[in-house]
């Protein structure tokens, strides 16, 4: 089985075990389970194979909080940016990162940015 950087092994689609979420039969939002369930790479585009190998996903309900509700991470750029701040700060304390190697890592910092 592959490991990631940190020696975590990855699942056949290569992901790590989610540092941002215990019980992923629950969406991460609403900690209910109205429907399907999506895992959602919390940094996407040049970003998502990033979140998948060093767990930084959660589980969403697929209409409601995921793709078109409106506080859905994909409609609602609040419920987006407040994801990412979380993810920066669990990666930081997880893998011992400084804002800085946050930003090498992943572009940016989200934690001050207030504006997103």
């Amino acid at each position: 089985m592959p490991v990631n950087e940190y020696g975590v092994e990855l699942d056949s689609n290569g992901y790590a075990p989610s540092i941002l979420q215990d019980d992923l039969e629950s969406c991460f939002i609403c900690f209910g389970c109205h429907e399907k369930l999506d895992r959602h790479e919390v940094f996407g585009g040049d970003n998502r194979q990033k979140s998948k190998r060093l767990g930084l996903w959660v589980t969403l309900c697929h209409a409601e909080h995921h793709i078109f509700g409106p506080r859905s991470v994909h409609q609602c750029r609040e419920v987006d940016l407040n994801l990412k701040r979380m993810a920066q700060q669990e990666a930081m304390i997880r893998y011992g990162w400084t804002k800085e190697d946050f930003i090498r890592e992943f572009g940016r910092n989200y934690l001050d940015d207030k504006e997103g």
